[in-house]
């Protein structure tokens, strides 16, 4: 799973890897002006997406795991070194103040550790044990997924990691950008494995391998929190106002939801603890907020089995706000 295949000795060495390949439509791209230097990179990020498209059935198996994961009270956990590692604590990052999430649902685990996110330590992703002390230092076990994030496919960091957390008992999952070994599918749960091909700088796999993976994240936590009953429509509805800007933000979807003044849904997000989901069940029903969070509850955070679909709701809220 670590090494490249054997070459015959006489013939120059090709890395395997797809990430590691030379590409020859950027084989002169040291002699392009500043303008031809720029669309050549935005040629290449064009076939980022198509890419992760074809990856589509896996993502979406990826995502059926992380529901499960999360309805049954464990964790999503993101494992990688260098650009792969920080997308994950990135992604993971993001949840919290997007969708009022705790904070150890989504995790990001990083080689070399927090430092690394500003500072490359290249030397950590070498060492398969400190991945495996990793997962040992937070507890995984069998509620829990872990999705190591390598776009070589190669890191042992993330490959020890990811033996560990099997060997704890927990789902795994690998994302990479260069041909799967075939091994990979045998021993992890789901494997995505989106082709970009060569890099325009060979084997600088924060652009296009980087673009990809975020993507694929984006899609495995964002189709995550919808199928969990976090978002409203097309509204994240399950936002904690942290700041103004959240503020400004809980404050527009009450109005837009509800058909409220602006003072209005001030004061009701006030009432609801600053948290939009159970304004919108107290507007929307009359409740207080401790019954708006009890009904939330039985109904397992989907909103729409208390107020029905958003699409066929707005504008019938109350303009005055609640009676």
């Amino acid at each position: 799973m670590y090494r490249n295949d054997a070459h015959d000795s006489k013939a120059p060495e090709v890395d395997a890897r797809l990430t590691e390949q030379p590409n020859p439509r950027s084989a002169r791209i040291d002699q392009l002006s500043t303008l031809e230097i720029v669309d050549l990179i935005n040629a290449e990020d064009r076939m980022v997406a198509e890419a992760v498209a074809e990856e589509r059935r896996e993502i979406a198996r990826c995502v059926e795991l992380v529901v499960d994961t999360f309805r049954r009270g464990g964790r999503l956990i993101y494992v990688g070194a260098g650009t792969s590692g920080r997308l994950g604590v990135l992604d993971a990052a993001e949840m919290p103040p997007t969708y009022g999430t705790d904070p150890a649902m989504v995790q990001g685990v990083i080689a070399g550790g927090y430092d690394a996110l500003v500072r490359a330590q290249e030397g950590a992703e070498d060492r398969l044990e400190d991945g495996a002390r990793a997962m040992d230092e937070r507890g995984v076990g069998s509620l829990d997924f872990v999705l190591g994030i390598a776009s070589s496919g190669t890191t042992p960091y993330v490959h020890g990691a990811l033996g560990r957390a099997r060997e704890l008992g927990a789902r795994t999952g690998f994302l990479l950008c260069t041909y799967p070994d075939s091994e990979l599918s045998k021993v992890h749960d789901v494997v995505i494995a989106p082709l970009v091909g060569p890099e325009v700088i060979t084997g600088s796999t924060r652009m296009k391998a980087g673009t990809a993976t975020k993507m694929v994240l984006n899609t495995i936590t964002t189709a995550a929190m919808v199928r969990l009953g976090k978002v409203y429509g097309n509204l994240m509805v399950d936002l904690q106002v942290t700041c103004e800007k959240l503020r400004d933000r809980g404050e527009r979807i009450l109005m837009q939801v509800l058909d409220i003044e602006r003072q209005v849904a001030g004061s009701l997000l006030e009432d609801a603890g600053g948290h939009v989901k159970t304004a919108i069940v107290m507007g929307r029903l009359g409740l207080d907020q401790a019954e708006a969070r009890r009904r939330l509850i039985e109904a397992g955070g989907v909103i729409t089995r208390l107020t029905g679909d958003l699409t066929h709701r707005r504008g019938s809220g109350r303009r005055e706000g609640r009676q």
